[in-house]
């Protein structure tokens, strides 16, 4: 998402670039998954570049369940499957549909409880994103893992940690041990408020961040979280960059520095 205009060999040449372990790719923006080539093309060539494929996205809205739905995920599964990825993605609806609590909960519940024998049998993980925005129908961890453990689900699924969507919701616990990834992106307005940020306002981290980003990060590390971080940025003004590889070489400088400077 944060370079949506790169073709897929561009794409991974600019991870290798920039030391990065592996990507994620998605099929909700403005091209082919893959750039069209067969999963099992695009498997051989990520593993010829040394990277991983940490995650593919996505089947929205997951918790709005349905024989479809079930399709989507089934063949979301198959294709992760065939490229080499270590998992799915599933984001919720996000209309203003579904929040009352027993509704939320039950199409959570509902949604999870289908989709978890499709990834015991396909040895598959599953990475569920609470999304902070007012209208999101998950938009608390506590509550997704809640479900999670009821449903004896700690192996098909972990959750996400997205530092934008964490400071929407008002921040709360944070949990390193079920967290299968962590999406990070800034905000560098620092007058507008929570509630009027949106994805468009989601940039590359630096010094005028607001969402308290590098903080999140140390947080997660210092509780034990070791597993890939991946930038997520939806501002047209980061996917317009001329040199991406510059511009976000000296964003991970300047989160690295930051980091370091809190472990001392």
């Amino acid at each position: 998402m944060t370079t949506p205009g790169l073709g897929l060999e561009a794409f991974l040449d600019l991870a290798t670039a920039l030391d990065c372990v592996g990507v994620e790719l998605r099929n909700d923006i403005d091209r082919p998954l893959f750039d069209g080539m067969p999963p099992g093309a695009a498997r051989r060539m990520i593993r010829d570049k040394g990277l991983r494929l940490v995650g593919l996205s996505q089947v929205y809205p997951f918790n709005d369940w349905s024989d479809a739905r079930a399709a989507e995920v089934a063949a979301l599964i198959d294709t992760a499957r065939a490229a080499g990825a270590e998992t799915i993605s599933l984001i919720p609806r996000n209309d203003g549909i579904g929040l009352g609590n027993g509704e939320r909960h039950a199409n959570l519940r509902i949604a999870l409880k289908a989709c978890k024998p499709m990834l015991e049998d396909a040895g598959m993980v599953a990475l569920v994103e609470p999304l902070g925005f007012t209208t999101s129908s998950l938009r608390f961890k506590a509550d997704l893992v809640e479900t999670i453990e009821a449903l004896d689900g700690t192996d098909q699924f972990r959750i996400v940690h997205d530092t934008f969507h964490h400071a929407l919701a008002g921040g709360g616990p944070i949990f390193p041990a079920q967290t299968g990834i962590v999406h990070i992106s800034g905000v560098a307005d620092p007058i507008r408020s929570l509630d009027q940020m949106e994805d468009a306002h989601r940039v590359l981290v630096d010094e005028t961040d607001c969402l308290g980003t590098v903080d999140q990060i140390a947080a997660l590390i210092r509780a034990g979280y070791d597993g890939p971080i991946s930038y997520e940025c939806f501002a047209p003004e980061t996917h317009a960059l001329p040199d991406p590889e510059r511009a976000i070489g000296r964003s991970f400088d300047f989160i690295s520095a930051r980091l370091a400077a809190q472990a001392t």
